[in-house]
């Protein structure tokens, strides 16, 4: 048992529910906030100071926020402190890291869109054409646990799609310096450019450009409450993934599942450290509603992040034991949950229904952390109930579409009368004349 094992142990909601009865704690669970209002107005201060001042105000808040005293010219991480953590690296972990990598871009590539063209009906052609951004931010989580893998679930990616110019931001320990694990995967995945910058600051600089730090064109990565709110108020003066927020967990299970491997399934994502982690279950047994609250506490005793985990099983977590599994499947599609377990009999017919989620893991041998490190598809998710409008990032997040039209005479005279009348009742003359023209024989 660790250090922290006598914190008083956390209430645990559990409620019964059907569809004809209203639970307020239910409905304020569902209904959470994508971004924290009080984060947004932090962040906004924040984002204008770095507008205004740049290297200077970046400076100030990574000493304000990350307790670390650093210059511009210690803002890039160099080569040699690269080299440095290729050799602090364990064999291992670099084992570990190359397998998960070629995961990832195996996927990504399947997943790539191809550029495509149909035949107009006169001769020419219409499709598509997609190209790479050229610069392109990733901001990787470093505080309260380096997020190795975010680094190859972002930045492996860009690489994929060919980006050129791959820049990632993630803040400095106390001695100043990126964990050397997080350094190796970064470099491993093809950053080109990496800033011990977190926070706030780092979608600052991202955003808005320093003489340290040439702005980007699009910034993708999850954070917490405070990177969330200021990736969303930059939104316009650079691309966005999605809101990518503290994490959040869904089980859909009945009572042909392990009640030890759903609570452990859940307490994976309560460990995160922000405070404001989601975890859901929804079930058709009250039996294993109650089975599972037990196993949160008994396992949660044992973790060596217990601290937030207890936090987040106190105010984050809700155990629903639904009147019928169908109800409570139109229950996990208004929670739209980051990840999303079905534990059910038949998963695959559930999955189905499943009509807003970020990832879906389905079947018992499928827990959320073989998504989180190993499967292949990116971890980063929309959070926040934003699954319902937004997926998840992939390769074609790291490139722009643009449509191609290559027409004839003939297909051009075939679409003329279209082209007049928008014309006409547009008021566009000219846009009809810029067609018309190329008929006219004067």
């Amino acid at each position: 048992m660790n250090a922290t094992s006598r914190t008083k142990q956390p209430d645990i909601r559990l409620i019964s529910w059907s569809p004809d009865r209203s639970v307020p704690v239910l409905t304020r669970f569902l209904k959470r906030p994508a971004v924290d209002p009080k984060a947004e107005e932090v962040a906004q201060r924040v984002l204008d100071d770095i507008r205004r001042k740049g290297n200077t105000a970046v400076l100030r808040y990574i000493r304000e926020y990350d307790g670390v005293k650093l210059t511009a010219s210690k803002l890039a991480v160099s080569s040699e402190e690269i080299q440095t953590a290729r050799e602090q690296v364990d064999r291992e972990f670099r084992l570990a890291a190359g397998e998960a990598l070629q995961r990832i871009i195996r996927f990504s590539r399947a997943a790539m869109r191809r550029d495509w063209s149909i035949s107009s009906p006169k001769g020419g052609q219409i499709g598509e054409r997609f190209v790479p951004i050229e610069r392109v931010g990733a901001y990787i989580p470093g505080g309260a646990a380096p997020l190795v893998s975010t680094a190859l679930m972002t930045v492996g990616l860009a690489r994929v799609a060919e980006v050129p110019e791959i820049v990632a931001c993630t803040p400095a320990g106390k001695n100043g310096r990126v964990n050397p694990y997080l350094l190796y995967a970064l470099d491993l995945a093809g950053a080109t450019e990496i800033y011990r910058i977190g926070g706030i600051q780092a979608i600052g600089a991202m955003a808005y450009g320093t003489k340290t730090v040439p702005r980007v064109q699009k910034i993708v990565g999850p954070g917490g409450p405070y990177v969330t709110a200021a990736k969303r108020l930059v939104y316009g003066r650079v691309a966005l993934d999605m809101v990518a927020g503290p994490s959040e967990i869904a089980i859909f299970a009945d009572d042909s599942v392990s009640p030890a491997h759903v609570a452990a399934d859940l307490l994976s994502q309560a460990e995160h450290g922000t405070g404001q982690e989601k975890a859901l279950l929804v079930t058709s047994s009250m039996r294993l509603a109650e089975a599972v609250r037990k196993e949160l506490l008994k396992q949660a005793e044992y973790l060596d992040r217990q601290g937030p985990v207890y936090e987040v099983l106190h105010r984050g977590t809700l155990l629903v034991a639904a009147e019928t599994l169908e109800a409570g499947m139109d229950l996990i599609n208004e929670f739209a949950p980051e990840h999303l377990e079905l534990m059910v009999r038949e998963p695959r017919a559930w999955l189905k229904k499943v009509r807003a989620a970020g990832a879906v893991f389905v079947g018992p041998w499928t827990p959320e952390s073989v998504g989180d490190f190993a499967a292949g598809p990116s971890h980063v998710l929309p959070t926040g109930g934003t699954a319902a409008m937004f997926s998840g990032l992939s390769v074609d997040d790291f490139r722009k579409r643009m449509s191609v039209m290559l027409f004839t005479s003939a297909d051009l005279k075939e679409t003329l009368p279209v082209i007049e009348a928008f014309g006409r009742v547009e008021g566009l003359d000219a846009h009809a004349r810029s067609a018309s023209i190329r008929f006219d024989r004067r």
